[in-house]
């Protein structure tokens, strides 16, 4: 699982990434909220992101907005890693966007741990949305199956879709097109 560290202080972000380059985690890390807005907005982005509240450019609360605002179905886990520790600082974290919370310094125990309950809540819910995108496809089949097909009733037996466009059976078959025809052998021909 890839793994985004945004943090501007040399040590702090070195140790964090030791750790996780240990615990068999891929990782990028950047030295600014920008740099990790631009890389949490790439179609391979990392599925965990550990953020500092105060970087140069963007805070660690600001990307945490953005990311927020973009709405996608996939966002990333993000952890803030910051020394606030106050209630308010931590309740405006949360209300940002963030999904967790550390407090430097931090404890690699600590910070194992969270990750690793970042690590669930990712697989989960990429889980969900696969079951998600299978649900609306076997919808959009029960729909097709519900609908009628138009056949014309003339010789010819061709078939009509949805847009109006006529095809054979053969071709809907062969090209499988329509869920509500399933190929298979029908007893005669397996005698043959």
């Amino acid at each position: 699982m890839k793994i985004l560290i945004a943090e501007d202080e040399l040590t702090t972000r070195m140790l964090v990434q030791v750790s996780l380059e240990n615990w068999g985690y891929r990782v990028e890390s950047v030295v600014n909220g920008q740099e990790a807005w631009l890389a949490l907005k790439q179609k391979d982005a990392a599925h965990i992101a550990i953020l500092d509240w105060e970087m140069p450019e963007l805070d660690g609360p600001e990307v945490c907005r953005r990311m927020k605002e973009m709405g996608e179905g996939n966002s990333p886990y993000i952890i803030l890693l910051t020394g606030r520790d106050s209630d308010n600082d931590i309740v405006k974290g949360f209300d940002a966007g963030a999904d967790d919370y550390m407090t430097k310094p931090f404890n690699d125990n600590e910070l194992r741990a969270r990750v690793r309950v970042a690590e669930r809540m990712v697989r989960t819910q990429n889980s969900l949305s696969d079951s998600v995108t299978e649900l609306k496809e076997v919808l959009n089949h029960l729909e097709m199956i519900r609908e009628g097909v138009a056949v014309c009733q003339s010789c010819c037996h061709i078939l009509s879709n949805d847009d109006d466009q006529w095809y054979s059976i053969e071709e809907s078959v062969k090209n499988q097109d329509d869920p509500r025809f399933i190929q298979t052998v029908c007893p005669s021909c397996t005698q043959e």
